[in-house]
């Protein structure tokens, strides 16, 4: 193992000290939960690929490694939009939790959107929002996902997706947080399929893809979280409350790259990786 994967698992081994287990008494107490999900700034994306492994060096010739991971970054930029990651971790997540109470009673989140000034917003907020807003739209607990990093690295020539973050939950009245659960997945790290960057830089869906596994992997996680086996049960609802924000949906698409023109024989396009072997 080398020390270049070390600090990854140190900080998979750090996510699980600092897991609070959710107990079914407090969210028995819950009747009015809003969901926030939003991207730390300078969270990404980001290419840790070939500054880091000098496994590609004879593939990029005469490309810097600080340019070539420049290159990859635009790549990773154009396959997945900040807003699309951090809104798929939120409605995979809630379209997976059990059709009873409280998550049959969530707030609206174009309203949370609206109040948080974010609504139809590309970038969602980098900063913590602030949370008395959402209490004004009858909220009494926030459940709250951040992604704090993520992005390409690479270890002796095998290259993946990495995503770093956290999920909690926590009361308006008080603050008291009764859950949180931090993620650390690293595609590296857990022997995955090679993500051959510069495949990437051809093709970034395939980020996407790889994004797209990992988002839904931690909303699986995050599911299961949230449906502790303890309740005691809780009362029903009022008729006035409002109705469930379960609704199902992927991020859109991104637009077709235009095709590039073959530039000469050894010299690359601008803003363009070396190709793939065959």
């Amino acid at each position: 193992m080398t020390r270049r994967i070390l600090p990854f698992l140190a900080l998979l081994l750090a996510s699980g000290c600092a897991s609070q287990r959710l107990a079914g008494a407090d969210l028995d107490r819950v009747r009015r939960p809003a969901f926030i999900s939003r991207i730390e700034d300078g969270a990404g994306p980001k290419s840790h690929v070939f500054r880091e492994d000098s496994a590609y060096r004879n593939k990029l010739k005469k490309l810097e490694p600080v340019e070539a991971d420049r290159r990859l970054t635009v790549k990773l930029l154009q396959a997945v939009t900040r807003f699309e990651i951090s809104e798929r971790l939120r409605v995979t997540t809630l379209s997976q939790l059990p059709r009873e109470f409280p998550w049959t009673h969530v707030v609206d989140p174009a309203r949370v959107a609206s109040v948080l000034e974010s609504f139809l917003v590309e970038e969602v907020p980098a900063n913590a929002p602030d949370y008395d807003l959402v209490a004004s739209l009858g909220a009494d607990t926030i459940v709250e996902f951040v992604i704090q990093d993520y992005g390409m690295r690479s270890d002796d020539g095998r290259a993946g997706a990495y995503l770093r973050g956290y999920g909690r939950m926590f009361t308006l009245d008080g603050r008291t947080e009764v859950w949180r659960r931090p993620f650390a997945m690293d595609q590296v790290a857990e022997g995955k399929e090679h993500l051959d960057p510069f495949k990437v830089g051809k093709d970034p869906s395939l980020f996407r893809a790889a994004m797209t596994s990992m988002l839904d992997d931690v909303a699986r996680m995050f599911v299961k979280d949230l449906t502790p086996t303890d309740r005691g049960g809780a009362p029903p609802p009022r008729a006035s409350a409002a109705a469930s924000d379960v609704v199902p949906g992927k991020a859109g698409a991104p637009a077709p790259a235009p095709e590039a023109t073959k530039p000469p024989e050894d010299e690359l396009a601008p803003g363009e990786l070396p190709d793939p072997d065959p």
